[in-house]
């Protein structure tokens, strides 16, 4: 028998222990070393290491060990060194059933949930791009018009307008403008258009505010002096302001516009004739410069729309007062 064990045989004898404390002895005599396995992790083992059999000795050689007999068994239960396994996490649960493996691969990698955001996310997408093409499209126009030194349509000019007040072109600054070029005494295209005017002058300030000046700029100077000029567009509509002048002014603002008109020759006084003319809405921006023709093609809701798309991409201010108010 080992030194040890001779000792410890020796200790029991002179201090006869209890036979409770006998029985615990017995037990660790027969299992000195536990191993515990993981019910989660089947290959990991918890280790357990107890008091060795030759530290017995020495603890039961210290007195009053009869008295300290349940705490002397305590402190030989506890282990003196656990390992730590490597994980916390819960293991996943394995499927039973076929049912349960089918239920659970049913969706694939995309659900319901995925399948809305996707396709709300493509939908923004293709809107903004849309928006953006349109954008650099009527951008690209504006850019292509203007001149450079002088201006491809549009310039300086000075008329007076249907109230009799001098009107240049810079009252047109600070705000859009809607140029049209006709007269008084045409039958039927000059009202058509001048219709359309209205109901485009209206939509775009119902979307953009009081930003957009309407003018018709007569071909028939002859004619159409202020107070003719107040008369007739008062039946279209109030905001459309009406210029007129002398011949050779309203020649001039004609050519610089890019605008043809011609009159008959030898026209007695008080003979009724026709103008020939070009039909064209021209879209001027608050500093003056061209933007877009609207011709015949459009309709007025599609010209204003054209119309707000200018002036919601406009970067500038638009505070000029309004004289007509």
């Amino acid at each position: 028998m080992p030194p040890s064990c001779n000792c410890l045989g020796g200790a029991l004898k002179t201090l006869r222990p209890s036979p409770a404390l006998r029985r615990e002895l017995d037990a660790l005599r027969i299992t000195p070393r536990r191993t515990l396995a993981s019910s989660h992790r089947p290959n990991t083992a918890i280790t357990s290491r107890l008091v060795a059999k030759s530290d017995l000795s020495c603890l039961l050689r210290t007195r009053n060990v009869g008295q300290q007999d349940q705490g002397l068994v305590g402190s030989l239960r506890k282990p003196l060194l656990l390992s730590r396994p490597f994980s916390n996490s819960t293991p996943r649960s394995a499927l039973k059933t076929i049912e349960q493996v089918r239920a659970r691969n049913k969706g694939g990698p995309f659900n319901l949930t995925a399948a809305i955001l996707f396709i709300c996310t493509a939908g923004g997408l293709w809107a903004y791009l849309t928006y953006e093409k349109e954008r650099m499209a009527r951008k690209r126009i504006a850019d292509q018009t203007k001149g450079v030194g002088k201006p491809k349509v549009g310039g300086p000019f000075d008329l007076v307008d249907h109230n009799g007040d001098r009107f240049t072109s810079d009252d047109l600054l600070g705000k859009y403008s809607l140029v049209y070029f006709g007269f008084s005494h045409c039958p039927d295209i000059c009202p058509d258009e001048l219709d359309k005017m209205a109901l485009m002058y209206d939509k775009v300030t119902e979307k953009c505010g009081p930003v957009l000046l309407p003018i018709m700029i007569t071909c028939d100077p002859a004619r159409d002096n202020p107070a003719v000029l107040k008369e007739y567009l008062q039946e279209f509509h109030p905001e459309i302001i009406g210029l007129t002048g002398e011949y050779e002014n309203i020649k001039d603002v004609c050519k610089v516009y890019r605008v043809y008109f011609s009159t008959p020759p030898s026209v007695k006084p008080g003979q009724d004739y026709l103008v020939d003319h070009s039909i064209y809405f021209y879209l001027m921006d608050p500093e003056g410069d061209f933007v877009e023709a609207i011709g015949r093609n459009f309709t007025a809701d599609q010209a204003a729309k054209v119309i707000s798309d200018h002036i919601k991409d406009w970067e500038g201010p638009l505070k000029k007062k309004d004289r007509w108010a």
